[in-house]
């Protein structure tokens, strides 16, 4: 019998992300180094593979080594944290919610293409201490594909961001007259008084 929490799981998958090879990829990650700024840990974040399969998948090639690529999609501040929603008559909980966060920022040579900025997958399950190993089993799961989750949310963001700034940069107007502007005429001088009429002689 397949556990309420895992039938959860199977139905992440239809949040409306594309699987990866259906959406064209920006042209800004058709050669990019991802670079995971983390403490120490063993093994690679799913984050960070789930990342390289999307690109990779979608025509673009992850360099393993910065000075290769043309852009640089860093990520930072990545957790995992849990939090309990709700508690039961015997006073343990019994449902909790799960919070993976990021932040990302996307680099070519000295050109920031997208500024630092965080981005989070939120998912809720349910907890029994009579299925205390299977739980645990199944929340490791969740995690992983959360991670998934977020790589598409990345993917997602950074093509709509960087769609909005192609559509922002203004189309070129007319070109000046090359006829030079007419100055301005000046005054014309004042006109000379009249002589003085001359007196009759007495």
């Amino acid at each position: 019998m397949v556990s309420g929490g895992l039938l959860l799981v199977l139905s992440l998958g239809g949040c409306g992300f594309q699987l990866a090879g259906e959406r064209p990829l920006p042209p800004a990650l058709s050669s990019v180094y991802i670079d995971m700024v983390q403490p120490y840990r063993v093994g690679t974040p799913p984050l960070e593979t789930s990342l390289q399969s999307r690109i990779t998948a979608s025509g673009g090639v992850v360099k393993s080594h910065i000075g290769d690529a043309k852009a640089v999609l860093r990520l930072s501040n990545l957790s995992e944290t849990r939090e309990t929603l709700s508690i039961g008559a015997n006073g343990l909980a019994n449902e909790y919610r799960l919070v993976t966060q990021v932040t990302f920022e996307l680099h070519s040579g000295d050109k920031e293409l997208i500024p630092p900025q965080p981005q989070g997958v939120t998912r809720t399950y349910s907890f029994s201490v009579d299925e205390v190993l299977g739980k645990e089993a199944e929340e490791g799961r969740l995690r992983d594909y959360m991670q998934d989750e977020l790589a598409a949310l990345i993917l997602l963001r950074i093509d709509a961001q960087l769609a909005r700034g192609r559509a922002a940069v203004p189309a070129p107007g007319p070109k000046p007259s090359d006829t030079p502007a007419t100055a301005e005429s000046p005054a014309p001088d004042a006109a000379p008084a009249a002589p003085p009429a001359e007196t009759p002689p007495s």
